[in-house]
């Protein structure tokens, strides 16, 4: 017997490196993981470099890896997937932007990236939308709130490159930059980074009295004062999920990155975000095999706490993780596969080229002698090192999707 449908699911920044204060164990050496341990023992194990060996890899391109499309083909920037995550409809060619609100000072410089940690933006970002008119450039602006202080903005019109620079100084006290072309400067990149200015000057316009401002300030709370745009792409095309790998799908995630990453190769996207409890995401999880053959399942909070350097919260937060795994692992007919999308070891707070430790579990699936689901132990595993690229091939042969190559 052989499974037929297949989890993915992605641990965001899972993986690390020996910590001081966990006495020199990873976060997952350290953590209490009984069904996460249970999957390694009833499993195949191995390591895994999302995208190559050395290679630090983003959360885009390792998922568009593990999804099975060569980011060296496919990837064109992170800020079409982020406008695609925010609900914005991304056509071929359109130029895509991550973009989150920021507090500015009287005296023009940025105090705050991220604008007090502002939790709600639609009103403002709605303000945005309607108010700015590109019109005289023939550009129109597609522009929509993410979660918390992020949001996500889209050009569409001729004559638009992708190969412009940020306003984003990247630090504060100092004023936004300028936008300018960059490489070699094209006429097109001259006319985007003159339609990208044109966009930060009214947003600053709209922003600087709108009602929302006005009562953050009065409340003592740093308004989102300004609009800092980075990550610049132009939207890609896609060969269908289900043409490519002959399987219906559906993504959950609550970063939308990943949830643009899926509905940009054709997943259904089942909307979720950062405060839906993990034990209402797995239920979503296991409600869409219902109807769907494949599932990619990203589950975020684990990656902020390796940039935050806070190994004990990364750690209980595995353990969180763990508690509610349980309703996946009693489902049917399926094949699991657990990994991350990349190491953010605590100890550098950046993402880093680390291998991670991954899981295949399923009927057909061999079992080797891992016991524990943590970096040291899955390297020891039957699947041995592979690439991100290898996975979706090596699952689609475990339920007996792939064809024979050669007579």
């Amino acid at each position: 017997m052989t499974a037929s449908k297949i989890l993915l699911l992605i641990i965001d920044g899972v993986g690390d490196r020996p910590c001081d204060c966990l006495g020199g164990k990873t976060p997952l050496q350290a953590a209490h993981m009984p069904n996460l341990d249970e999957l390694a023992k009833t499993g195949i194990c191995g390591i895994m470099d999302p995208v190559a060996p050395g290679i630090r890899a983003g959360s885009d391109t390792s998922h568009l890896s593990l999804l099975g499309y060569p980011p060296q083909q496919y990837y064109t920037g992170r800020g079409p997937l982020e406008a695609a995550g925010c609900g914005i409809q991304m056509e071929p060619g359109m130029i895509g932007f991550r973009a989150n609100y920021a507090t500015l000072d009287d005296a023009g410089n940025v105090i705050d990236r991220r604008a007090g940690r502002i939790s709600d933006t639609t009103e403002i970002s709605a303000a945005i939308r309607d108010g700015i008119d590109l019109s005289k450039y023939g550009v129109s602006i597609q522009f929509e709130p993410g979660t918390g202080h992020r949001a996500a903005l889209a050009l569409k019109g001729k004559g638009l490159s992708a190969a412009v620079s940020s306003n984003d100084p990247k630090e504060t006290g100092i004023p936004p930059k300028t936008i300018h072309p960059e490489g070699k400067e094209t006429p097109e990149a001259k006319f985007t980074a003159e339609v990208c200015n044109e966009f930060c000057r009214q947003a600053a316009e709209i922003l600087k009295n709108h009602p929302v401002n006005l009562a953050r300030k009065a409340a003592g709370q740093n308004p989102a004062n300004i609009v800092l745009i980075r990550g610049s792409g132009a939207m890609g095309v896609y060969e269908p999920f289900g043409e490519r790998h002959g399987l219906s799908g559906s993504v959950v995630a609550a970063a939308a990155l990943i949830a643009g990453i899926g509905s940009s190769v054709g997943l259904r996207r089942v909307p979720v975000n950062p405060d839906t409890p993990l034990a209402e995401q797995v239920a979503l999880v296991r409600q869409e095999f219902a109807t769907q053959d494949f599932v990619l399942f990203n589950i975020k909070n684990a990656d902020e706490y390796g940039h935050d350097g806070k190994a004990m919260e990364k750690k209980e937060f595995l353990e969180q993780i763990d508690k509610e795994l349980r309703p996946l692992m009693e489902m049917p007919d399926l094949m699991i596969a657990v990994c991350g999308d990349h190491s953010t070891p605590c100890t550098i707070k950046e993402h880093s080229a680390d291998p991670v430790p991954l899981i295949i579990r399923g009927d057909g699936a061999r079992i080797d002698h891992v016991s524990s689901y943590d970096e040291i132990s899955c390297a020891a595993g039957a699947l041995c090192r592979i690439r991100g690229g290898d996975l979706m091939p090596i699952l689609l042969d475990l339920i007996d999707k792939t064809h024979k190559y050669g007579a």
